[in-house]
C-alpha cells in the first residue's frame, strides 16, 4: 500500500511538472547561436584630398569577415574587419584603409532568404602613398613621392541579404557606406562598396 501511494504521489507530479517543463520549451531563446564568415568586396570610391591637390577615385578591392550572436528572432550582435585597398596613378600608389568595430544588425527569417540591416561603429586606419612621378616597380629613388597615415573613427550603416544554400551555410550579398571622421573632419575618398561571401551559421 505505502509503495502504491508513492507511485501515486510521483505519478501526480510528473504530469504537474511536464506542463511546466513544455512551457519552458516554446518560450523563445534569447541566444539564438552564431555565425561568422569572410566576405570579398569592391565597391567605387571618390572624392577630393585638398592637402595635396589629389582627386581620388576608382574600385577598392578587399576581404575581412564577421562574427555574430543571435539574440532572439531577428537581432544579432558582433564584430567585423576589413582591409580595402584603392589603387592610384598606376604606379604602384595606393590608398589603404583597415577597420573594424561592433555591429547591430536586424534580421528577417522568409524560406529562402534572409535581408537584413544594420550598422557598425569602429575604428581604423587610412594609409596614403602616391608617388606622382616614377614607377614602383623599379628600384629607382622617387622624389615626389607622399606618405601619409592616419586614425579614424567609422560610422558604417549597412544592408544586405543571406541566401540560404544549406542550414548551416548562407551566401551573403551586402552594400555599405563607410563614413570616416579624423580631427573632427569627414576624410576622403568615401562611396559604396558590395561584398560577397559565405556565412557559416550554429
Amino acid at each position: 500500500m505505502r509503495t502504491l501511494c508513492k507511485t501515486a504521489i510521483l505519478l501526480l507530479l510528473l504530469s504537474l511538472l511536464l506542463p511546466v517543463q513544455a512551457q519552458e520549451t516554446d518560450k523563445p531563446k534569447v541566444l539564438n547561436g552564431f555565425s561568422g564568415g569572410m566576405m570579398l568586396h569592391t565597391g567605387y570610391l571618390f572624392g577630393e584630398m585638398p592637402e595635396i591637390g589629389h582627386t581620388a577615385k576608382g574600385a577598392p578591392f578587399g576581404i575581412g569577415g564577421k562574427i555574430c550572436i543571435h539574440l532572439g528572432q531577428h537581432w544579432m550582435i558582433g564584430s567585423e574587419g576589413y582591409v580595402s585597398t584603392l589603387r592610384q596613378l598606376r604606379n604602384g600608389s595606393y590608398i589603404k584603409y583597415g577597420w573594424g568595430g561592433i555591429l547591430g544588425e536586424f534580421y528577417w527569417s522568409f524560406k529562402h532568404v534572409v535581408p537584413y540591416v544594420g550598422l557598425t561603429i569602429g575604428a581604423g586606419a587610412q594609409s596614403t602613398f602616391l608617388m606622382f612621378d616614377g614607377n614602383g616597380s623599379d628600384w629607382t629613388s622617387e622624389n615626389d613621392v607622399i606618405f601619409h597615415k592616419q586614425s579614424f573613427c567609422a560610422v558604417t550603416p549597412f544592408i544586405g541579404c543571406d541566401f540560404i544554400l544549406t542550414n548551416v551555410l548562407h551566401l551573403t550579398l551586402k552594400a555599405d557606406w563607410m563614413n570616416t571622421l579624423s580631427h573632427k573632419r569627414l576624410l576622403e575618398p568615401a562611396g559604396p562598396r558590395f561584398y560577397v561571401g559565405l556565412i557559416f551559421y550554429h
